[in-house]
């Protein structure tokens, strides 16, 4: 019984996934070529474990739980890691003639006597979860995923002693800087790159120290390390990133910026942004990868409670006013932003943009890259655009007193403006302004609207189970004694294949959104405290606050407790 057919009418049959399901999950096995059983786990239509708890009973079959099961080193000496990988088995213990094999698809009765010829021993077939058996080949056989980066890490480690003189003098990276990017230096930089997009990763980190050289990348909003090459390798990798970002290899004493562009083989273009830092032990790069397919920029996707989403449409349909996007950096903030400008580009208005860098170029929108070192800051840019007949203009960020006063200038004589402040919440941002030196009455009458922001990672929906959650922990957290009831259903990820093993996968934004209602306008102009603000900002208009929306995706199954506690801080109301 093939794969194709039998495994997908089985599961049918015993009503664990329905038809439609099942033809979703065959097309997804015809685009990547896959197993079917990976597309129903893929696509969160069956969990991992309980696909090989059911093949283990459908075949009357022991399952394996390799995660607390010692392999065999002698065992994994006979049969090939290439054939592991191909059939997803993974051999698990020796004994006399025998050979226990752990497989994710019991029925494949073809590579059982495959193995049993070429082992030579009587094949004991286990059941084990496809993504269980993927991670057991990567500890035992090598990473299969990172195969042809980390053979390229061999060449480099080979070429140690060509690199080591090629970090010796500027003149010498220079000259020998070909020869070195002709072996393995470009196909280093090349798999990394294309490696953080396969990954779905937002930044790379290049990084020396003083004995050795690592490259981390953010997934999710997390640091991980990914590879260590030698650190005798770090000047020409260095090198090669500055030379695709046309930036100037000679010079290693100060910052520079540059771009990059990959072109994928469907034809996508992802565009880099690059930075390089000298540091003690060497220069370090970071790259931010700007994918624009993966950019949301539906402004009712964004994740906003019915009652902020309001708010905030309400806010943009104004004719005039200031509206601020607030949070550290990789808080969402350009998402937010650029959905905004989206829902407002029509052709009736003229919509001028003021950026730091450019991230993403939009049709009918007239956008600005501001350049400090020839004098043309975001201030310049604003006063250019009131002789452009705007209506409708953004600021990427309100940095000085200069701009944030041509800014509100602005927003209190007919324009609508957008801008963003890296502040922590929303009353926080009233304290912000003022202290910058714009008057109390400028911010009260001018802004119509705040927007503060973090963004949490999500529950992988491949590999989801419920949790219990004591009701100490939840109180802890913000959760009131009234609100128990409503967070029995809380979920976690068990982790696979799809998430690597985090329980994770995605992230998604929680917002607090601050009204300028006529209570929010009397503490400004009393000068109230930025806890005073908060207070009646939650007491006098119901403001949802960020950890009290983080609760409320916690609620609804889609994120954690420790995501709650890492992505918001608690109310001190």
């Amino acid at each position: 019984m093939g794969v194709r057919k039998g495994i997908g009418e089985l599961l049918v049959r015993e009503n664990l996934i329905d038809i439609e399901q099942l033809e979703k999950a065959r097309q997804e096995q015809k685009q990547t070529g896959g197993r079917l059983t990976s597309a129903l786990v893929h696509l969160g239509f069956v969990k991992d474990r309980d696909l090989a708890d059911f093949l283990g009973k459908q075949y009357n079959l022991p399952t394996i739980d390799l995660n607390s099961f010692e392999i065999d080193p002698e065992a994994i000496k006979m049969v090939p890691g290439q054939l592991c990988r191909k059939h997803c088995v993974i051999p698990v213990q020796k004994s006399g003639r025998s050979l226990v094999v752990a497989f994710a698809d019991p029925s494949n009765a073809f590579i059982k006597d495959d193995l049993s010829l070429l082992t030579r021993c009587k094949i004991e077939v286990v059941v084990a979860s496809e993504y269980a058996i993927n991670q057991s080949i990567e500890k035992n056989y090598g990473q299969g995923g990172h195969k042809r980066i980390d053979n390229i890490v061999s060449q480099i480690e080979e070429s140690a002693d060509v690199l080591d003189a090629a970090v010796q003098t500027d003149a010498m990276v220079v000259d020998n800087e070909v020869s070195a990017e002709e072996g393995p230096i470009i196909g280093f930089v090349n798999a990394l790159l294309a490696e953080a997009i396969k990954m779905k990763a937002s930044d790379i980190h290049v990084e020396a120290y003083e004995k050795r050289f690592r490259i981390r990348l953010r997934i999710d909003g997390s640091l991980q390390e990914m590879h260590q090459p030698p650190k005798a390798s770090a000047a020409a990798i260095v090198s090669r990133l500055k030379i695709l970002s046309k930036m100037d290899i000679a010079e290693r004493r100060k910052p520079q910026d540059g771009r990059l562009k990959v072109k994928l083989r469907n034809g996508t273009e992802i565009d880099f942004r690059v930075n390089c830092l000298p540091t003690l032990f060497g220069e370090k790069v970071v790259l931010r990868l700007l994918d624009k397919s993966n950019l949301q920029v539906d402004i009712n996707n964004l994740g906003m409670e019915s009652d902020q989403l309001d708010l905030f449409k309400a806010a943009l349909a104004l004719p005039q006013g200031m509206i601020l996007i607030t949070g550290p950096t990789g808080s969402g903030k350009t998402t937010t932003i650029y959905s905004a400008l989206a829902a407002l580009n029509t052709n009736d208005v003229n919509i001028s943009t003021a950026e730091d860098p450019v991230e993403f170029n939009f049709d009918g929108i007239n956008q600005v890259q501001v350049n400090a070192d020839i004098g043309f800051g975001f201030s310049e840019a604003l006063r250019a655009f009131l002789r452009q007949d705007p209506e409708i203009i953004m600021v990427g960020e309100m940095r000085d007193l200069e701009t944030s006063s041509i800014a509100y200038k602005a927003a209190a004589t007919g324009h609508l403006v957008v801008s963003t402040l890296h502040t922590n919440d929303t009353a926080s941002t009233i304290n912000r302004l003022t202290s910058m030196g714009i008057p109390n009455y400028l911010v009260a009458e001018s802004t119509s609207l705040v927007v503060a922001q973090r963004l949490v990672r999500r529950i992988c929906k491949s590999c989801v189970a419920d949790v219990h959650v004591p009701p100490e922990a939840l109180l802890k957290i913000g959760v009131l004694e009234s609100e128990l009831p409503e967070f029995t259903q809380l979920k976690r990820g068990e982790g696979c294949e799809n998430c690597g093993g985090t329980g994770l996968r995605g992230r998604m934004a929680v917002f607090e959104v601050l009204n300028f209602s006529a209570s929010v306008k009397e503490a400004i102009f009393k000068n109230e405290s930025t806890l005073q603000l908060k207070r009646r900002a939650v007491k006098d208009d119901k403001m949802m606050t960020l950890r009290r929306h983080a609760l409320v995706k916690l609620k609804m199954g889609l994120t954690t407790v420790e995501e709650v506690l890492s992505g918001t801080v608690e109310d001190d109301l």
